[in-house]
């Protein structure tokens, strides 16, 4: 439709729906023509922001990496929750499991093949530290959304609880969470290793995407205030207190961890062995 800004955005949860309603239906009252289109898969979203069918996408960070490489792409937004996250390596405690270098011929459980948290990012940190020789047991919960769930990270915390695997790979947050939730009870497991910082999703925005629209768009969300009692429902669901400009600086490690195994391209082609979203 003309003179509507057009999003993509993954249906990884129900809540999908709901999210991007409220976000169109704000926009709307600011005056902006707003629309969003839902795909099964990062991997199809990708694909259709560089054919120019959606001007900007809602893009993990596994997508903004194949993004770029496909592009010119520009991240314009993300959330104060995506800035400096980390991913811990964490095992049982008294499993006399004291280093990193102890995991070598060990287990080690991880969430989805293309989860940059739960698998990309901290497999290519245990590399980094000398660490390669280990049984990488994989949890393949939603394949194709790139993490967005905590299927395959709680699957893992369960599979190193249970003693099926020796440490589990997850990001902080969801370890807290796991904590709380009782999947990894108080006391019973212990982080062994933590990457430094990276960056999560961002708005991704298409080459040739409508100027004045994209800038609109980044400068509502920009201005939106958890203070205010409309808006602050939206940020709720979507995890954040605040937008933030975007930044590209903070994908280093995923950049390596993708090159390490083969996962795309430089052109962004979907190299990975075996990967079917």
């Amino acid at each position: 439709m003309a003179g509507t800004l057009l999003m993509g955005a993954v249906a990884y949860d129900p809540k999908v729906v709901t999210i991007w309603d409220g976000f169109r239906d704000w926009f709307a009252a600011q005056g902006l023509a707003f629309d969003y289109v839902l795909y099964s898969n990062y991997e199809r979203q990708v694909e259709a922001l560089l054919a120019g069918h959606v001007h900007v996408a809602w893009n993990s960070p596994l997508a903004w990496v194949r993004a770029a490489r496909m592009g010119p792409v520009t991240a314009v937004a993300m959330r104060d929750t995506d800035c400096d996250l980390t991913s811990v390596v964490v095992v049982r405690a008294g499993s006399g499991i004291e280093s990193v270098a102890d995991l070598t011929g060990l287990t080690v459980a991880v969430g989805a093949v293309d989860s940059p948290q739960a698998t990309l990012i901290p497999l290519s940190y245990l590399r980094s530290l000398g660490v390669d020789d280990v049984k990488v047991q994989v949890h393949d919960i939603g394949v194709g959304k790139h993490g967005d769930h905590v299927g395959g990270e709680r699957d893992a915390a369960r599979a190193l609880v249970s003693g099926a695997a020796d440490a589990a790979c997850m990001i902080d947050g969801n370890h807290l969470l796991f904590g709380v939730e009782g999947t990894m009870p108080a006391g019973s497991t212990r982080i062994l290793a933590q990457t430094p910082p990276y960056d999560h999703c961002n708005f991704t925005v298409v080459a040739g995407a409508p100027a004045d629209l994209v800038e609109q768009f980044r400068a509502l969300l920009l201005g939106m205030s958890y203070d205010d009692p409309q808006v602050r429902p939206l940020l709720d669901l979507e995890g954040l207190k605040a937008w933030r400009d975007g930044r590209t600086s903070g994908y280093a490690q995923l950049e390596r961890a993708v090159d390490e195994v083969g996962f795309y391209d430089a052109g962004g082609n979907v190299t990975a062995e075996d990967y079917r979203p």
